[in-house]
């Protein structure tokens, strides 16, 4: 027995002793195979900061976002997100190396979530980059590294293993069991490589590889785990984006499901639903049948796990070419004929109409299904811009609504109602009105619509009034007792104006004003804030007065001539521009009063900046002073609207602006994208 004993104590010793030594060479040669695959790896690694357009509100929103990216060819092709590239209209790109480089948009597809941009340098170059592995042989277990951008921190890498080699989004989780892109479901057709490497926001569009330094994976997502589209659905995808720009795909118009568990079968799919006029209705299918084979190859889907797998068969039949399918109905089994048409996406391109104010875009095949429309004739519109002309007309537009006709003009696609409304508006400074024909659900309705870009109206100028140049604050009851005088009425000067008649006249900070001319000031809530300048205005300017102040307690007269009002703010000229969608306006007396402007400086003020237009996306902010733009100075609103005329006109790749924000002084670059203005 003490033998025994000793020998598993010799054992375990000798166990004990290897495995440090044995661990040691298994992380080091790790190690070392982490390094080979971030040194061929990290050289093709690209940061990605976009400029994308959005449609919502009725308004075309420009979004600031970054990802990441691989190059894939010396050429300077990069893989990346659909949803990091595809709406974007600037690319700028930054690699290992520090260089920015800008890119353009080869193709971009949704229902895989993966686009092409291509690196655009000033002379031709060849870039470093990566080959894509094959993700058919991955297995759970292998190690791998997730590089990108999190957070725009170039260059980043974080490792893990393959968790999960055909993850897909749980059932259960319904309705929230889709990850869609511009309404296509890109889990339909992509089981994920689920992986335990951290990946954050920016690291979308960036490669998981193995250790061989191979593309096995494009990050897109993390859900429990972190997501990775395969990289043999990458690279075909890629490729096609490449060669024509978009992907080809078949459609068949069926909708499937796994097998019930009670059908006791081992092959086949269920058909759930047959879409009306698909090439699956027109070959014969019926719900409940067992589709068995399409164009010879078997099918058997028994869970949510195959189904992408399917969906990929499907998106690859020849298309309009007669291919043969067996179905099993009625435990008979049966052989139809089917044709198969080209995919359609499911969303079509969006327009803003400004002078409309809503966005729109052409009605596509799934769109006309799902809303049960028997023709694809018209435009349906996609979001309203509050108080814009759609939302103002009686009745008002509103989304989903589709427009067929406008005045007696045939309204079939956006083309058509962006034709009609440069035609009907040209010359033209007012607003027009037509007769909008649409359809509402199952109704056909009419309603006027006034079109047109809105100009700023005139606010006038207001009568010219007497005006004590100070500000106040009402004498309430508690703060009249509070400084020991108690049961008195009237105001309390707050800031008396430089250079005006008040400072002229003497009167201070802290002058209790209790009577103008003998008139008791009969202010003592804070409501009676009008009080004083309604008795002001009784009299003509140039008038001269007695104020009685309570200074220190003692009781003054101070005698003042009353000056003119200074133009309110609402009473300044005002400059809208629409492409950079930002308003101006004059300086006024209270903003250099109030110390917002420094006298004598030059310049407009910013009252508004359109969330999502060019002059947000450059952070130009409410009240900063536009001093100059493009070297040119401004120093009214004339100025500004002379320099941005001469920018629609001539249409530059960047604007600048220098401004004035409170004490700090500061150059913002704009850069607007002019390609649908030419």
């Amino acid at each position: 027995m003490r033998r025994w004993g000793f020998c598993l104590l010799s054992i375990l010793l000798a166990v004990g002793m290897i495995y440090p030594a044995l661990g040691y060479d298994i992380e080091d040669s790790v190690r070392k195979s982490m390094d080979e695959s971030i040194a061929k790896v990290k050289p093709a690694l690209v940061r990605i900061h976009v400029v994308s357009l959005d449609y919502w509100a009725g308004r075309e929103m420009k979004e600031e976002a970054t990802g990441s990216g691989i190059i894939i060819s010396p050429e300077g092709y990069i893989v990346t997100n659909h949803h990091v590239a595809g709406h974007a209209s600037r690319i700028m790109c930054t690699l290992s190396d520090k260089r920015e480089i800008p890119a353009e948009l080869i193709g971009s597809d949704a229902l895989s979530d993966i686009a092409i941009i291509r690196l655009k340098p000033t002379k031709e170059s060849k870039f470093p980059y990566t080959v894509f592995g094959d993700s058919s042989k991955i297995k759970v277990g292998d190690r791998i590294l997730a590089m990108g951008s999190p957070w725009a921190l170039s260059q980043s890498v974080t490792k893990g293993i393959i968790s999960n080699t055909e993850m897909v989004m749980p059932r259960f989780f319904w309705p929230f069991s889709k990850f869609t892109m511009d309404g296509e479901d890109v889990g339909s057709i992509i089981r994920w490589i689920g992986h335990d490497a951290a990946i954050s926001g920016g690291n979308s569009g960036g490669p998981l590889v193995n250790l061989r330094g191979e593309i096995i994976g494009i990050n897109e997502m993390r859900f429990a785990l972190s997501g990775a589209i395969p990289s043999n659905t990458a690279k075909e995808v890629a490729e096609q984006l490449i060669k024509n720009g978009k992907v080809q795909r078949a459609w068949i118009g069926l909708e499937v499901q796994p097998r019930l568990k009670s059908m006791n079968m081992n092959q086949g799919v269920l058909v759930s639903g047959i879409l009306t006029d698909s090439p699956a209705s027109k070959a014969g299918f019926q719900s409940g049948d067992i589709l068995l084979s399409i164009n010879k190859m078997p099918v058997s889907v028994s869970v949510d796990e195959e189904l992408p797998l399917f969906n990929q068969l499907i998106c690859n039949l020849p298309i309009e070419k007669e291919i043969p399918v067996q179905i099993l109905r009625n435990h008979e089994t049966k052989e139809i004929k089917l044709i198969p048409q080209e995919r359609e996406g499911m969303r079509q391109k969006t327009y803003e109409l400004k002078e409309w104010g809503f966005t729109a875009r052409n009605i596509s095949l799934m769109a006309a299904k799902e809303m049960k429309l028997k023709t694809r004739v018209g435009v349906i519109l996609t979001s309203i811009r509050e108080g814009g002309p759609s939302d103002e007309a009686k009745p008002s537009l509103k989304e989903k609504i589709i427009i067929t006709q406008v005045n007696k003009t045939p309204i079939k696609t956006i083309q058509d109602l962006l034709s009609f409304t440069r035609d009907i508006l040209k010359d033209k400074t007012d607003l027009v009105p037509v007769l909008v024909t649409y359809k509402d659900r199952s109704e056909n309705r009419l309603t006027v619509v006034k079109i047109g870009i809105k100009e700023l109206e005139d606010p006038g100028t207001e009568i010219k009034k007497a005006w004590l140049p100070v500000s106040f604050q009402v004498l309430t009851r508690d703060l009249a007792e509070q400084i020991g005088l108690q049961g008195k009425k009237g105001v309390r000067i707050t800031q008396v104006y430089p250079k005006s008649n008040a400072e002229k006249a003497g009167i201070r900070v802290g002058d209790i004003i209790i009577s103008l001319d003998g008139e008791e000031i009969n202010a003592s809530q804070p409501e009676d804030y009008e009080v004083l300048p309604t008795m002001v205005r009784q009299y003509k300017i140039g008038t001269s007065v007695d104020l009685t102040i309570l200074r220190d307690k003692n009781v003054i007269k101070v005698p003042i001539e009353l000056a003119q009002a200074p133009k309110l703010e609402r009473e300044m000229p005002k400059f809208k521009d629409e492409e950079f969608e930002f308003t101006v306006r004059d300086i006024t007396f209270m903003d250099i009063a109030k110390e917002d402007v420094q006298e004598g400086q030059a310049g407009v003020v910013v009252t508004e900046v359109k969330e999502g237009g060019w002059a947000s996306l450059g952070l130009l902010g409410t009240d900063d002073l536009i001093v100059e733009v493009d070297t040119t100075k401004i120093s009214k609103i004339e100025d500004l609207e002379k320099v941005m005329k001469e920018v629609q006109k001539t249409q530059p790749k960047q604007v600048s602006f220098k401004v004035v924000r409170g004490i700090h002084t500061l150059y913002l670059e704009m850069e607007p994208d002019w390609s649908d203005k030419k």
